[in-house]
């Protein structure tokens, strides 16, 4: 049976986006207030319609379900479906999008661009976790570029340009490997079609290309392929300098939308192709993961203890807690994998309500200088505990969505790699270290800066921003089977269908000898 469910959740934010741009007219007061409401009501709307989804939704059933199926042109299939894995990713997108949108409601500059360009992306965004070909898949996947570019490269700060071609080409150069490597996939399974491909076998025997032995053949390749276009979006260290650069020139709202929704798709595009296409490579090439994830969470927490720039700092810090996620997906059990999207979706909360802190001051102070604050307590004590609860969260204070998500990674990484594991745990210092001193310059202390004296605490609008996100973040971790129920069976499904792809130990040895 098809149900038009999935695609309404896509579209209609893409098809209200196309009626904003082209019927509404003028940039008077009027016109911008017409903009925001449409795209308040439009994001609300979906996220509605989003919660019919998951209320169909079955967990036991690890199969894809609401699927919709059609022909398409030029061989592209229409296909949409959602499982276990990518339903709470769609509906981290639509319960994030209003939140955005209310707190984009002092925009004043090309209002209606502005919403515009947040509705395409909403649609492409969710696009990219219920495509099941191939085609559509990598359309979404680098459609979302383009929106989120504009929003940096018009709407950022004063370096706005670098950083908007920064984040481009970064994210592109390594999807045109992507691109090669689904060309090849085609010719291999002769479809495009992602249920399909999930369980067609590629070659794992060795071969030689250009005078190199490559062990794991043809699904070596292709995962190298893959993993450059997700190890950027992620991103992975040492390939993760675009996103400081991203985050600190970006308005708030785009800020919040890249960290929360945007870095979930690298994570989610490992999920999908990664581990059930090419398993065998997977499995050969998981140390490096795990020690590229141990790095980047130690490493990038000591650089964000040298920021001087607010968002620079939770930019770096989103890079750690992305090695967590990594580290769980690639360690390949139900502890670590349940532990990544669970840590996946936790972040887009946390990281996403520690952007809106910053703005919240950057609108009153116009800096974003750590320097430039300190004793905001005094004049803004409902801010100071939201900051604080958010501080607390990043850390991963048990009772809060962040420890839960850290912790079974952390036992997932545990059974496969024990060193990895004890310089991942080193970083849940460092984390506690740069997010407690950042705190405490910008909120405790005395007030003695002048300019800070006349400063105002949130409004009812921005306390109603922060509601839902404290909500979030306190109930899944005191509750997280809300997560790891609906996520369990196919997650599982997942784990057995790994491991059963991947050839014994003495195989392996006997193959390459």
């Amino acid at each position: 049976m098809d149900y038009p469910l999935l695609s309404i959740v896509t579209f209609l934010p893409i098809a209200a986006g196309i009626v904003l741009a082209l019927l509404l007219k003028g940039d008077d007061a009027a016109a911008q207030r017409n903009a925001k409401w449409l795209a308040l009501i439009v994001t609300t709307a979906t996220f509605v319609i989003s919660l019919f989804l998951l209320s169909g939704f079955d967990p036991a059933n690890t199969e894809f379900q609401f699927v919709a199926d059609r022909e398409g042109i030029m061989g592209c299939r229409y296909k949409l479906g959602v499982d276990g894995i990518s339903i709470l990713f769609v509906l981290l997108t639509t319960f994030l999008m209003p939140i955005t949108i209310l707190s984009a409601w002092d925009v004043d500059t090309r209002v209606k661009e502005y919403m515009v360009a947040f509705l395409i992306l909403e649609g492409l965004m969710i696009g990219v976790f219920v495509a099941l070909d191939l085609v559509l898949f990598y359309l979404f996947f680098e459609a979302g570029l383009i929106p989120m570019f504009l929003i940096i490269g018009i709407w950022g700060g004063k370096e706005r340009i670098y950083a908007a071609f920064k984040f481009f080409l970064y994210t592109f150069l390594g999807s045109v490997l992507m691109l090669v490597a689904m060309i090849a996939m085609y010719v291999d399974a002769g479809t495009t079609d992602i249920p399909t491909l999930m369980a067609h076998q590629f070659g794992a025997e060795t071969i030689s290309v250009l005078g190199f032995q490559i062990i794991g053949g043809m699904q070596t390749l292709l995962w190298l392929a893959f993993f450059a276009s997700f190890a950027v979006k992620m991103p992975m260290w040492p390939v993760h300098t675009w996103l400081p650069d991203a985050h600190v020139q970006a308005p708030t709202a785009g800020s919040v939308v890249l960290a929360a929704i945007l870095l979930k798709m690298g994570g989610y595009g490992f999920l999908r192709f990664s581990l059930p296409m090419f398993p065998v490579a997977s499995d050969l090439l998981a140390p490096l993961i795990f020690w590229m994830s141990a790095i980047a969470i130690v490493y990038t927490s000591l650089v964000a203890l040298a920021q001087e720039d607010m968002k620079k700092l939770i930019a770096y810090s989103s890079v750690a807690h992305m090695g967590y996620v990594t580290m769980g997906i690639f360690a390949a059990n139900q502890q670590g994998i349940d532990g990544a999207i669970f840590q996946m979706l936790s972040h887009g909360f946390i990281s996403g309500a520690l952007f809106l802190c910053v703005g919240v001051i950057y609108d009153r102070m116009h800096t974003r200088q750590i320097d430039a604050y300190g004793g905001l307590v005094n004049r803004m004590p409902a801010y100071a505990l939201i900051f604080m609860f958010f501080t607390m969260a990043n850390v991963g204070l048990p009772g809060t969505s962040g420890f839960i998500g850290e912790f079974l990674t952390l036992v997932g990484i545990f059974q496969v790699n024990t060193w990895v594991a004890a310089v991942a745990t080193s970083g849940v210092i460092l984390s506690a270290a740069y997010a407690l001193w950042l705190y405490r310059r910008v909120v405790l202390g005395d007030l003695v800066k002048e300019a800070l004296r006349s400063i105002t605490d949130m409004n009812w609008r921005e306390r109603v921003v922060f509601a839902p996100l404290v909500a979030m973040t306190l109930l899944l971790g005191v509750y997280p089977r809300l997560v790891t129920d609906v996520i369990g069976p196919s997650v599982g499904n997942l784990v057995d269908t790994y491991q059963a792809a991947i050839p014994a130990p003495d195989a392996v040895r006997i193959a390459s000898e």
